[in-house]
């Protein structure tokens, strides 16, 4: 038998040094424990679900719910860039839905085709969002006073073209007209096609958007000039970037990811729904700010956000499937993200 050799195995020479490896030890648990939190619960409602509904688990139910979110994640990666450089886009959801109603109205009334259509719901968007960075940059507006002055206007605007009519084939225009156009069938494989049989396109447009966007803010001197910016706007304009210019790209990004989020949502429905988009603002914030519970980075990342738009899809799904009330929904969404937020800055405070 080996014998204890305190050589090799010196003891603590005080109670100090016990203490300082405890402190230690629980400052390492601490610290791993606040990076993966978020894991750990998405992995609990995972087999939680799974457990009283062994349906949740199958290849299909998890697609489906990829694709529901995939929209979420996308508008939710665009909010993640505003925030990177201290904004906040409060029109995306309005953007999206405007887009849909856009999409629809230059196949049914004009009779566009896909390859048409697409640059000028894009361009749409782009536009949106640089009206936002005159506004903000410009101007002087604050972000949230501008941005819910866009909403507002969208939400409004989007309605006069059809005299507050949804858009589909034979729709009866203001002026007494019908129109001719029709959805083109390349559109709509955007949203209801699945690569191989099980990857939907949605899904795969969200997966690169996520990596692009995630190359582009963690990967390059841009994306740290981004967060510069949000951080200290002004030491980031004293060390020679131009603030302005980055806070005018972050909410052109923003708008054209909103809008090709609507192109998404039109495709999949085949209609211009005037209500299309109405929840789309608070589940891509909701997303975001979960996102910042994430690896416990406590700040806004594309990464984060993709992560808390499928922990938000999960949820709701697997409350759906259980049969729980829809009306309880928002209030289980709230209940997590205050539970996620508070997970990352209550463990990451230090230690006395």
């Amino acid at each position: 038998m080996t014998s204890f050799n305190e050589d090799t195995h010196p003891l603590p020479s005080n109670i100090s040094e016990l203490s300082a490896r405890q402190d230690s030890l629980a400052r390492t648990l601490q610290n791993a424990a606040q990076k993966g939190a978020i894991f750990i619960l998405l992995a609990m409602l995972v087999v939680g679900f799974s457990a009283a509904q062994p349906a949740f688990i199958n290849v299909v139910n998890l697609m489906s719910i990829l694709q529901a979110v995939s929209v979420v994640a996308i508008l939710g990666a665009g909010v993640t860039i505003t925030l990177a450089v201290g904004g906040f886009d409060l029109s995306i959801g309005a953007v999206a839905a405007s887009s849909v109603m856009a999409a629809s109205y230059s196949m049914i009334v004009w009779g566009f085709g896909v390859y048409a259509t697409l640059p000028i719901v894009l361009a749409f968007g782009a536009a949106v969002g640089l009206a936002n960075a005159v506004l903000i940059v410009r101007l002087r507006v604050p972000d949230l006073l501008a941005t819910l002055a866009m909403m507002f206007l969208l939400t409004g605007l989007q309605l006069i073209p059809t005299a507050g009519r949804s858009i589909s084939s034979g729709l009866i225009l203001p002026n007494g007209t019908t129109s001719t156009g029709a959805y083109d069938p390349h559109f709509l494989l955007i949203g209801r096609y699945s690569l191989f049989g099980t990857i939907p396109i949605p899904v795969i447009i969200m997966i690169i958007a996520a990596i692009m966007l995630f190359v582009l803010t963690e990967n390059t001197r841009v994306g740290r000039l981004l967060f510069a910016t949000g951080g200290n706007e002004v030491a980031t304009r004293l060390a020679g970037a131009s603030t302005a210019r980055l806070k005018t790209m972050a909410y052109v990004i923003s708008g054209t990811l909103a809008s090709l989020g609507g192109i998404i949502i039109a495709a999949r429905v085949g209609r211009g729904d005037v209500s299309s988009g109405a929840s789309l603002l608070m589940d891509s914030v909701a997303a975001a700010l979960i996102g910042f519970a994430v690896l416990g980075l406590r700040r806004p990342n594309v990464f984060g956000t993709v992560v808390g738009a499928i922990f938000v899809g999960i949820l709701l799904n697997g409350l759906t499937m259980l049969n729980i009330p829809y009306y309880t929904q928002d209030f289980v969404k709230g209940v997590v993200l205050v539970g996620a937020l508070a997970l990352t800055y209550g463990l990451g405070r230090s230690r006395p």
